[in-house]
């Protein structure tokens, strides 16, 4: 995906600030961001809006994003994610070119550090357990209090900390705290801790490490490191801006950094009605198998949404339209739904498919005949021109497209009424066939030989109605799955308190219907209008050659506005 030609991005607050350093001239004008995830899941929507963010102002200012993973927890941790995570971001049209890090590349950095941090009286080791160490860290209302092992010399600090990295205590023995203020009113600059215990092989650095830095440790020196610029967050770690502060502060005093050190910011996150983007609420979707994976199409996670058939670009379009702001609130979901619609609307060819099929048979047309009619393939773009659809005496048409005793203004089929055939003949309905439980199999009618699309004189003949239809001798029968929200309320859980209890149990329906001839060419991850029913998609896992499945990526409105959902 080509982000060239795009309008100029629309202001906010973090543009504002970059402008007016870039005015005093810190950094030398120089914008460098980075992309931080932690390897210990797949990317959701709420990160497409950090990438699109991040990448988006180094691109608009001439700098550079890095793409880092945040490897600090290596229990939770794979390359399986590694992966999926380079693959999502390169699939939403970014590229980090030689600024591919992982913070465990940096653990001997950090190590050296905290080292520092100890020989400054920074940092001490502390021996409570974990319910002593939160009784002593106090309340929002109360102070905290000292931990008995605060007073231990430096020495004495050094040579614990040294014995901890050679592995001589067990997991949980001691943990390495930074020495700020027990009575701060804020919690987070309570002697936090930067380093615990933890015997887990690492995906990156194997089992080199028995202790490893806490992530509210490790990240300001990633980005001090990298020589990051502008080290934008969301709002939850607003608190821990003043930690991330007094670190680099401290470590810069050292010599471990040049000022001036890397500026947090913080931005409210992406609040989308109708979805979980609770990394621990997805791993329960996933491990309690209420969707089929990851890649599961009514998963919120970019895999997800690549399988559904969504577009990169659609993202952008967007995150454009909901901005960046300093505030959180709630997005609907179906503003999302529009610009995936808007860009396929634009970028999807046309094609017939016919969801729920009952046979249409065409009494005077001659048996064994057929014919092409011709479609546009798409009607907004002249230049792709038409393509060739073929007519036969027996059609597959719509069930809902028949009724016998029809409501006030239906015009499809009914006996006695005449409909075109879109791109087709004009035809007349004489009947239907019907079996032993009153179920309607078939529908009769006559066509008019004079009225085919595109002929001369094809326009002689009113009728008000116009239906879809594909060539029963020739049609193409696929698996078909319509999905819909996973969720059927717009917050999920907020009246049970179990986001579970509100699962829209038809989520999906999987179908058998018959499409146009032409889509049984369809490669995996084509995309097409099924006229009438929406976006489509060939599924990128399950299609093989010449037996595409298709899933549904959106309706062509919002289906949920006019079923009052």
């Amino acid at each position: 995906m080509s982000h060239d030609n795009t309008p100029a991005p629309a202001a906010n607050f973090i543009r504002n600030i970059i402008d007016e350093q870039n005015a005093a001239g810190k950094w030398g004008g120089r914008v460098e961001t980075r992309f931080p995830p932690e390897p210990n899941g797949y990317l959701h929507l709420g990160h497409a809006k950090s990438i699109f963010l991040n990448f988006g102002l180094a691109r608009d200012y001439g700098g550079v994003c890095h793409l880092r993973f945040d490897d600090t927890n290596p229990e939770k941790e794979s390359q399986e994610y590694v992966d999926a995570i380079l693959e999502s971001v390169k699939w939403l049209g970014f590229d980090w070119g030689s600024h591919l890090h992982f913070a465990s590349n940096y653990f001997d950095t950090m190590y050296a550090c905290a080292e520092y941090l100890i020989q400054a009286g920074h940092a001490y080791v502390d021996s409570l357990s974990v319910d002593e160490m939160r009784a002593y860290r106090g309340t929002l209302t109360e102070p905290g209090k000292d931990s008995p092992y605060r007073s231990r010399g430096v020495d004495e600090n050094l040579a614990l900390f040294r014995a901890m990295r050679a592995g001589e205590f067990a997991d949980g023995a001691h943990v390495l705290r930074a020495k700020i203020d027990m009575a701060t009113p804020n919690i987070n600059l309570r002697d936090p801790a930067i380093y615990r215990i933890k015997r887990a092989h690492h995906h990156n650095t194997g089992d080199t490490w028995c202790i490893y830095p806490m992530y509210t440790y490790a990240h300001p020196i990633e980005d001090a490191i990298e020589h990051i610029t502008h080290s934008i967050c969301t709002l939850e770690f607003e608190d821990q801006r003043p930690f991330y502060d007094w670190l680099l502060d401290k470590l810069a005093d050292g010599g471990f950094f040049t000022r001036p050190l890397p500026q947090q910011i913080e931005f409210a996150r992406l609040n989308l009605t109708y979805v979980v983007l609770s990394k621990r609420k997805l791993i329960q979707l996933v491990d309690e198998k209420h969707v089929s994976g990851w890649d599961d199409p009514r998963l919120p996670t970019l895999v997800g949404a690549r399988r559904r058939g969504y577009m990169a670009e659609g993202f952008k379009r967007f995150t454009d339209r909901i901005g960046v702001s300093k505030s959180d609130g709630w997005i609907n979901y179906s503003v999302f739904e529009e610009c995936q619609r808007d860009v396929l609307n634009d970028s999807a060819l046309r094609r017939i498919a016919v969801l729920d099929p009952v046979k249409l048979i065409i009494d005077n047309y001659p048996e064994g005949q057929s014919e092409d009619c011709f479609a546009p393939n798409h009607p907004q773009q002249p230049d792709l021109g038409k393509r060739a659809v073929p007519f036969s005496r027996e059609l597959w048409i719509e069930r809902e497209d028949f009724v016998e005793t029809p409501p006030k203004g239906y015009f499809r089929l009914f006996p006695g009424n005449t409909v075109r055939l879109r791109y087709g003949y004009v035809v007349t309905c004489t009947g239907c066939d019907k079996d032993a439980d009153d179920t309607i199999t078939a529908v009769h009618c006559d066509y008019l030989p004079d009225t085919k699309s595109g002929t001369p004189g094809a326009d002689s003949v009113k009728v008000k109605g116009n239906i879809h239809w594909v060539s029963a001798a020739h049609a193409y029968a696929a698996e078909v799955r319509l999905y819909d929200r996973l969720f059927k309320t717009a917050q999920p859980g907020q009246a049970s308190g179990e986001f579970l209890d509100d699962i829209n149990a038809d989520s999906v329906r999987i179908i058998r219907a018959q499409l146009e001839p032409a889509l049984k060419g369809a490669a995996a991850e084509d995309r097409f209008q099924f006229e009438r029913h929406g976006y489509f998609v060939a599924d990128r896992v399950d299609s093989k050659p010449g037996a595409p499945v298709f899933n549904r990526t959106v309706t062509l409105k919002d289906s949920w506005v006019k079923s009052g959902k």
